[in-house]
């Protein structure tokens, strides 16, 4: 623990075991206790990515805009590494990096820290989701490997990051679409709001259909809403019912489950029956319900 100390900092450590996280706090925490001889020069060439940066895709735009404003101005914000067995892990700055690299700079003022896995990997995912809009799909990733890696419930990283637990179960649902559709996602030609309408679907071949139908004709969020509230369109995850079946005593409690854990359930005979798509859906299912498998 006084290694830990030595290397964050008492004020920082506190930081990161706070129930809320910030990482505007979090990254002023590391500057502020930073010597002017902690901030040193790093070739970029020795820089490599956090293994835990969420996000896939950077828009190029934003990125000749930083690039620019680099040239002209330099780098005014350092960035945070951590030393590795070759070169050196970026924790955060990772557009700096790459902005600077577009500038052809060839080093990078930068503070040397010592972070355990779980702190890269939660001011990874802060960086991204307080300072940098990801893709839908770049999000949800980032949260199911959080609450796997770190073995959290969703409760507890939704606090952590300051959104809902219903934000989270929804996000996390997204990773049920079919790849192609997770593409179109992140390369921007599917908004959240078609994304959350598809994962409701339950059958890919309808959620690969009508991804096509948004992009060829630009439908609306709410045109896509009308549409698949046809009856051809079956929903793995239904609205609530507000009347209960008398032949069916348990059918309310059905729909509460399949709005919760996202998928078909049923109750039969004393039975319940989850059904699951994948071991990833079956991981994602089990973290819910709040079951540990080793």
């Amino acid at each position: 623990m006084e290694q830990k100390r030595r290397a964050l900092g008492k004020g920082l450590e506190q930081l990161f075991n706070s129930e809320s996280l910030d990482f505007s706090q979090i990254e002023e925490k590391i500057v502020e206790e930073a010597s002017k001889d902690e901030i040193v020069n790093i070739k970029l060439a020795e820089l490599r990515s956090n293994p835990y940066q969420p996000r896939i895709y950077f828009d190029e735009a934003a990125l000749q805009e930083l690039s620019d404003s680099i040239k002209e101005h330099g780098v005014f914000q350092p960035i945070i590494v951590k030393k590795s067995i070759k070169g050196y892990e970026i924790i955060a700055g990772e557009r700096r990096v790459k902005a600077s690299k577009k500038a052809g700079l060839e080093t990078i003022p930068a503070i040397i820290r010592d972070f355990t896995d779980e702190e890269m990997m939660q001011i990874a995912l802060l960086e991204n989701l307080q300072r940098e809009n990801l893709s839908a799909i770049e999000e949800a990733k980032a949260y199911y490997d959080i609450i796997n890696s770190l073995s959290i419930t969703q409760d507890e990283l939704a606090k952590r990051v300051g959104k809902s637990r219903s934000h989270i179960t929804n996000m996390i649902g997204l990773l049920r679409l079919p790849l192609n559709v997770k593409n179109l996602i992140n390369n921007k030609k599917i908004s959240m709001g078609h994304a959350r309408v598809l994962s409701k679907l339950e059958s890919n071949e309808q959620i690969e259909e009508l991804a096509n139908k948004i992009v060829a004709e630009d439908l609306s969020v709410r045109e896509l809403e009308e549409l698949t509230s046809n009856a051809d369109y079956k929903k793995s995850m239904p609205v609530t019912k507000s009347k209960k079946t008398v032949a069916r005593p348990y059918t309310y409690v059905e729909d509460k489950m399949k709005e919760h854990l996202g998928t078909k359930v049923k109750i039969t005979d004393k039975k319940i029956e989850i059904s699951f798509d994948s071991p990833q859906d079956l991981n994602r299912i089990l973290e819910i319900i709040n079951i540990k498998v080793d």
